[in-house]
């Protein structure tokens, strides 16, 4: 909920935000709410991951997200791009190279977002057997 500068004043509510916050995730209109959702979406959070390692072409992300379609991705990038997370170039070569990196802002976002998947990957076993037990209640029943 931190105050970002966009041309408001610092305080200043931001259209669709709440009156004493000048971004607020929780407010149904907020623009906080649609970059939360392209960094957590499914694709948006395992892009931003995988441009941690490096700069990708286009092909080379898609393997790299294994089951995101060409379509999706492409939607994922543009979305994250418009955010200021992702930077496109594209070289003027023949063919044409597009390449696909982290901005300082997508760098930071992607950090956080790395520790929460190392955090889920590292809990695995306690989530399975979260998950056994609650179908084994559920089959009980």
């Amino acid at each position: 909920m931190a105050t970002e500068t966009t041309g408001e004043t610092a305080g200043e509510p931001t259209p669709g935000c709440t009156d004493d916050l000048a971004y607020d995730v929780f407010a149904r209109e907020c623009p906080s709410r649609d970059a939360l959702r392209h960094i957590t979406d499914r694709w948006g959070s395992l892009t931003l991951g995988a441009l941690l390692d490096g700069t990708f072409r286009f092909n080379e992300l898609r393997r790299r997200v294994a089951g995101v379609s060409e379509k999706m991705l492409a939607q994922t990038l543009h979305a994250l791009e418009r955010d200021g997370l992702v930077h496109r170039e594209a070289q003027q070569t023949n063919p044409p190279r597009v390449d696909y990196a982290l901005t300082p802002l997508g760098d930071q976002v992607a950090r956080q977002l790395r520790m929460l998947i190392d955090l889920v990957e590292d809990r695995m076993p306690q989530v399975l057997q979260a998950r056994e037990r609650y179908d084994a209640q559920r089959t009980a029943e």
